[in-house]
């Protein structure tokens, strides 16, 4: 089932590819390094970057309530299966990705018992999945020696990467409508009026994004600001607010499971250990 969790992956996955078309080991769209992540930034690391020339986009919820927009009766909706040919092969404590993206499939990494899925985007080559796996694994505290479509874990003992194709069928259970906040902090006004208009245009490309579970959420823009901080002279900062429509789902098999083990019933598949 969707998370908000999974939302912001998405949301800064798609970001990122607006950023780095051809992954973070080559030049970002707008001329400058960018760091884009879940969550808050650390005021120390911020300062450190903007002083260097670099900028940062956060991807978290506003402080408005999610709402409950359950409307839709509850029936089995098979997935439609994903096209691409997107593969991972597994070199020691690596793995390089290789083939065509759509959405619907998932990429995942498993080290030491960790798992770290990504539900591939439509606009993503295997260059950017590996680029947002290698993200997800330095935020999960892993090295990552990341180039082109290859990344390795080196400090790891286990690894496995596989990609999974969406099957089987979901039933919505609920449906909620939350707020998010793409905020850019930049060292400049410039910097952060090349990149908006570059992450909007990403953003904004599709009307629905894909998320682990199988499902989609609905995008629209709602709002923007831009602040000026006049106790920091070196902050340029500007938020894109986003409503995402997402539903909770149950699976009656599961759309991609990447690792784990699974116990059968008669009408749902219960999942155990799994990331899905």
């Amino acid at each position: 089932m969707a998370d908000q969790v999974d939302v912001e992956a998405a949301l800064a996955a798609i970001a990122a590819n607006g950023i780095y078309p051809s992954g973070t080991a080559a030049a970002s769209a707008v001329g400058a390094g960018i760091k884009i992540y879940r969550g808050w930034p650390v005021a120390p690391m911020l300062d450190a970057d903007l002083a260097a020339g670099m900028a940062h986009v956060s991807v978290s919820v506003t402080d408005a309530a999610a709402k409950n927009v359950t409307r839709y009766p509850r029936i089995w909706q098979n997935l439609t299966p994903a096209t691409g040919t997107l593969t991972a092969s597994v070199e020691g404590l690596g793995a390089r990705f290789f083939g065509t993206c759509s959405a619907g499939l998932l990429a995942g990494v498993l080290v030491d018992g960790q798992t770290y899925p990504y539900a591939v985007q439509a606009n993503d080559s295997a260059a950017t999945v590996a680029s947002n796996l290698a993200a997800m694994l330095r935020q999960g505290g892993w090295i990552v020696e990341y180039a082109g479509a290859k990344l390795v874990v080196p400090e790891a003992t286990h690894f496995t990467a596989r990609v999974v194709a969406g099957a089987g069928a979901l039933q919505e259970i609920r449906r909620q409508q939350q707020e998010f906040r793409v905020a850019m902090w930049c060292p400049c006004p410039a910097l952060r009026d090349t990149m908006a208009p570059v992450l909007d245009a990403a953003l904004m490309a599709n009307d629905f994004i894909p998320l682990a579970d199988g499902s989609y959420g609905r995008i629209r823009f709602l709002s923007g600001m831009t602040i000026d901080e006049s106790a920091n002279a070196a902050l340029y900062r500007r938020d894109l607010v986003y409503t995402v429509e997402y539903p909770m789902t149950m699976a009656q098999q599961t759309p991609a499971m990447l690792f784990g083990t699974m116990a059968a019933t008669v009408n749902t598949t219960v999942l155990g250990n799994y990331q899905v």
